[in-house]
């Protein structure tokens, strides 16, 4: 049991805590993240300060957001962090990143983010992407993997889809178990997330998108004529330029705006559907 305490601290697996510690690649995460004094910037789970100390030794200032409370207390009480943060103890996944915005200048958000909500966690992000310069998070290896695969590739999909419309994301530096405290059980691996312009977005409604994806990836080794068959007829189909026997991994990202905007033009109600699976 002692691999779960470091620095004095048990591991809480209700927070899915897994502490990094390897300083080769802390150096490297830093280095991505290039903090400079003038940047307004935001740290998803801190934890015990691997990545917070040196961030904030080349910005002077740090806002974190931590849900631990006793984590929470060590950092207020931290001999030299104490004074240099900005502390917010609640939930990431219901925090408003909004008011963190500062005369209209965006903010650049990292941290190693718990796998067991890492993807919930990051459809809530996309919804403050015009305020964010970019985002640096450690995941687990195989959820980068999703969200920078092209189409045509099993691990295309919904993920995929989804930060790919708000985001520009790009792998930077792969991680193994033997870094953190306690182990975790999978490979781990930061990416890099720099949101895209506003006119780059061009779905009339995210909601129609996230539900064409659900829809399509929910049975995605069926063809789309029947993955999407709750949604659009065949003739429906074709006439938006879609083969008939294409799966979802085959459809790419502007084929997929333009379905959606083609629903929102034609069938408003489907917007509404519900679509929390973050899985796919």
């Amino acid at each position: 049991m002692t691999d779960k305490v470091h620095l004095g601290h048990r591991a809480k697996k209700r927070f899915g805590q897994n502490f990094l510690y390897d300083e080769g690649i802390i150096d490297k995460i830093v280095t991505a993240i290039d903090p400079k004094p003038e940047d307004t910037l935001v740290e998803i789970g801190p934890g015990l300060g691997a990545i917070t100390e040196p961030v904030t030794a080349l910005a002077g200032h740090l806002t974190v957001v931590e849900l631990d409370k006793d984590l929470v207390k060590r950092l207020t009480y931290h001999p030299t962090l104490g004074d240099k943060l900005t502390i917010h103890q609640g939930d990431a996944l219901t925090f408003d990143f909004s008011q963190l915005v500062k005369d209209e200048c965006k903010f650049k958000v990292f941290g190693n983010l718990p796998y067991n909500i890492s993807t919930p966690l990051l459809f809530h992000l996309f919804e403050y992407a015009q305020n964010i310069e970019h985002m640096h998070f450690m995941l687990q290896k195989e959820v980068v993997k999703r969200m920078a695969a092209q189409p045509n590739c099993k691990a295309y999909g919904r993920l995929s889809v989804m930060t790919q419309y708000y985001c520009h994301a790009m792998p930077v530096i792969e991680v193994g178990p033997e870094c953190f405290k306690p182990a975790p059980k999978v490979d781990s691996a930061v990416v890099r997330l720099i949101p895209k312009k506003p006119e780059q977005l061009t779905a009339k409604s995210t909601k129609m998108l996230n539900t064409v994806c659900l829809e399509a990836f929910n049975q995605r080794r069926k063809t789309i004529r029947n993955s999407l068959s709750n949604l659009l007829t065949p003739e429906q189909i074709e006439n938006l330029g879609l083969d008939l026997k294409m799966r979802a991994e085959n459809i790419s990202l502007e084929q997929f705006i333009e379905i959606a905007n083609w629903l929102f033009d034609n069938k408003k109600d489907i917007e509404n559907n519900d679509a929390t699976s973050y899985d796919k």
